[in-house]
């Protein structure tokens, strides 16, 4: 693989990432990354086929020694300035997905918000409307 990767790539290791943070990838995550491509405009042009393999090459770097930080590293070299804030929307509802935020997938989320360089305002937007999206009585 080479240093840069697309920036529907770089989407996509965004959310696998969060949802292997806690060594279990729901089913509901899962369903939340095809979600994610297949809604959000940023997908238009990819194609889905390719989603699979995406995020299996993700997992394989992920699951090596020094894997979160070669992951995180392709995710800052992939992600242009305009979609920083779409990535971290993206990483967000997959962490969303299982109604339920744990410390692992909070960790994470605070990584990328750094190695993008979000400021902590913006990502508390992100944050609470996925909070609004997904709530239930």
């Amino acid at each position: 693989m080479s240093d840069a990767i697309s920036h529907h790539t770089a989407l996509i290791y965004c959310m696998v990432l969060v949802s292997a943070a806690d060594a279990e990838m729901t089913d509901s995550e899962l369903r939340t990354i095809g979600e994610v491509v297949t809604h959000f405009p940023i997908f238009k042009d990819f194609d889905q086929e390719r989603l699979v393999t995406i995020a299996e090459e993700c997992a394989a770097i992920f699951s090596e020694d020094g894997g979160l930080e070669a992951v995180l590293g392709l995710i800052e070299q992939g992600i242009d300035d305009r979609l920083k804030e779409t990535a971290y929307a993206a990483a967000v509802e997959v962490a969303a997905a299982d109604e339920k935020i744990n410390q692992e997938e909070l960790r994470v989320l605070e990584l990328i918000r750094h190695r993008l360089g979000l400021e902590r305002l913006f990502a508390g937007a992100i944050e609470r409307s996925a909070r609004a999206r997904h709530m239930t009585l």
